[in-house]
């Protein structure tokens, strides 16, 4: 049996955590000198409100320590797991992978460590595929193989609206804000958005043009929709529908930009991350 852990940087939602039996190792956000464990014991609301009138937090993140790690490796020994994925990217603490190997010497079983070569909600589509490979039998080498050959098979469109939680019929208002793309190429425009719909409209455009344009095989796509704040969920609800509605749309899951991603995007950003669905 095959166990996969990750970080919390990956922002892995809870469905998928518990579709794979996933491991989480918190990272510590330290707000204004007060220590939290990411999706521990701060929420991702209660973290977004210290933004509010302006206010700017003093926002650092620890890595989590290898002691850490070796607890959520024994934990996945307790449940039975004779093998374990551990699946990470290059997150804001770039000490993770270096816990996660010095961890390995106290495991009774095996531990194969991954370089996702990824961040964020990517890592999670690393997750994502490794978990359907191990399902349908896939060995450890070759799910850790999947995970491996993930980055350059994952996109991601989003808009991050201010640097303020905003109500979403205002966070394209006010002479439009940008929809980018994240790719192995960087940063690019995809459309300037006038209103909330047209960046729904720009964002599910992109997302599913991933299926392919008639040169190749069209492929079905797994998709995840995240917000930061809370006031952005309207638009992320009208994005997953949007999306969902595709016959070429395997899966759409829900996730919560937590703190160690939200510090830099902000409390107004909505985001929809593509890759190939499996089988």
């Amino acid at each position: 049996m095959i166990g996969i852990c990750t970080d919390s940087n990956s922002q892995l939602p809870a469905d998928l955590a518990q579709r794979f039996g996933v491991e989480v190792v918190p990272l510590t956000v330290v707000i204004d000198d007060r220590e939290y464990l990411e999706g521990v014991d701060l929420g991702v609301d209660e973290f977004y409100e210290l933004y509010r009138a302006g206010r700017a937090p003093r926002i650092r993140f620890n890595q989590p320590s290898p002691g850490q790690f070796a607890m959520a490796y024994d934990e996945l020994v307790a449940r039975g797991c004779t093998q374990i994925l551990s699946i990470h990217g290059v997150s804001t603490c770039v000490g993770t992978l270096g816990a996660a190997r010095l961890a390995v010497h106290s495991v009774a079983v095996p531990v194969r460590i991954v370089d996702s070569g990824t961040s964020r909600f990517a890592v999670s589509c690393c997750v994502w595929a490794a978990g359907d490979a191990i399902a349908a039998g896939a060995t450890l080498e070759r799910a850790a193989h999947i995970a491996e050959s993930m980055a350059s098979s994952v996109g991601t469109v989003f808009v991050a609206a201010g640097p303020e939680p905003v109500p979403a019929q205002h966070a394209c208002g006010h002479g439009g804000r940008k929809v980018l793309s994240l790719g192995l190429d960087g940063v690019r425009v995809v459309r300037d958005a006038d209103s909330v719909a047209d960046a729904v409209n720009a964002m599910a455009d992109y997302a599913l043009s991933w299926v392919g344009d008639g040169q190749e095989v069209e492929r079905r796509l797994d998709i995840g929709v995240g917000c930061a704040h809370s006031d952005m969920l309207p638009i992320a609800d009208a994005l997953a529908h949007a999306v969902g509605e595709s016959a070429h749309v395997a899966d759409v899951v829900r996730f919560r930009i937590g703190p160690s991603v939200g510090a830099e995007t902000g409390p107004a950003a909505v985001s929809c991350v593509i890759f190939p669905a499996r089988g």
